[in-house]
């Protein structure tokens, strides 16, 4: 589902990204393809660095369909940012490399929790991440992030998981699963 960026998948990465439908959500823009080039790069380089995570989404065929990225780190939280291609639109990948994001960076990166502002206008990321059940909507619960995030002309919606939460329900959902299929024997 994820795979550290590699400079083959920039070519495929890079027409999926330009799309009209995918282009407007994109953090990071690249108006060519070298440019995007140096942006896998520099991802790269600053990743290193512990500034940023990133990685490739990939489909079960392991063809690059999409990044998911955690920028601006800080005090154990960072702010979320994901882009499929247009064709992935609709197929889940985005909640499962979500999932699978989530768990390498509360897992192995021990974050405590994870932003996503959403552009208001951006109706497809918005139903995209409440269908998450570990999503707390954070406009009134992180205020002074929501007014820092608002700044500007460009108004978001700001979304939260924290790593209680998302353990929590994981466990429960694991619960029940267990349960359930008990009962059905």
């Amino acid at each position: 589902m994820l795979k550290m960026h590699e400079f083959q998948d920039v070519p495929v990465l890079y027409d999926l990204m330009i799309h009209p439908e995918v282009f407007p959500y994109v953090r990071l823009k690249a108006n060519t393809i070298n440019e995007y080039y140096f942006q896998t790069k520099t991802s790269l380089e600053a990743e290193s660095r512990s500034e940023l995570i990133s990685r490739t989404i990939i489909n079960e065929h392991s063809l690059p369909i999409g990044v998911i990225t955690l920028y601006d780190i800080q005090d154990n939280y960072g702010f979320l940012s994901t882009w499929i291609g247009r064709p992935y639109f609709g197929k889940g990948y985005n909640r499962r490399a979500k999932e699978a994001f989530f768990d390498e960076l509360f897992h192995h990166f021990g974050l405590d929790g994870i932003f996503m502002k959403v552009k208001i206008t951006n109706l497809r990321s918005t139903k995209a991440v409440i269908k998450l059940p570990y999503v707390t909507a954070g406009n009134d619960v992180y205020p002074e992030i929501y007014q820092k995030i608002n700044t500007q002309e460009t108004r978001f919606n700001l979304f939260a998981v924290t790593r209680e939460l998302y353990f929590s329900y994981h466990q429960f959902a694991g619960t029940e699963a267990v349960s359930i299929r008990e009962e059905v024997v």
